[in-house]
């Protein structure tokens, strides 16, 4: 009786190139992911979370305008003269940005959600 095939086969399919490499880019997908964001830059000490809700942003800008607030309405009590008349000049443009984005605020939470 003739076999048309060699006993045991020449190739092995577990042992071939293609294999090999499917085999490593899996493992190397599942064990070593690339970094869904780039880097951020060395020089820059803080930075926003990508993804952040508008809501969420506004709140905190308007929790930080309403801290600066305080604290220059404090120091404009211990100032006198044309000192006094530059923080509370400051003092009134956070409070007019305090406004905006409070309004802002507003405008995002009434939107209807989807």
């Amino acid at each position: 009786m003739f076999k048309p095939t060699p006993n045991p086969p020449d190739t092995d399919p577990f042992n071939s190139k293609a294999f090999d490499k499917a085999a490593d880019r899996i493992l190397d997908s599942y064990l070593k992911p690339k970094p869904s964001k780039p880097e951020a830059d060395p020089g820059q000490l803080f930075t926003v979370a990508p993804g952040v809700d508008t809501e969420i942003l506004l709140a905190n800008l308007s929790e930080n305008l309403a801290s600066a607030n305080a604290m220059l309405s404090d120091l404009a009590f211990d100032l006198e003269g044309s000192r006094r008349h530059i923080v509370l000049g400051i003092h009134q443009l956070i409070e007019l940005s305090g406004q905006l984005a409070n309004r802002a605020l507003d405008n995002v939470e009434a939107r209807p959600s989807t």
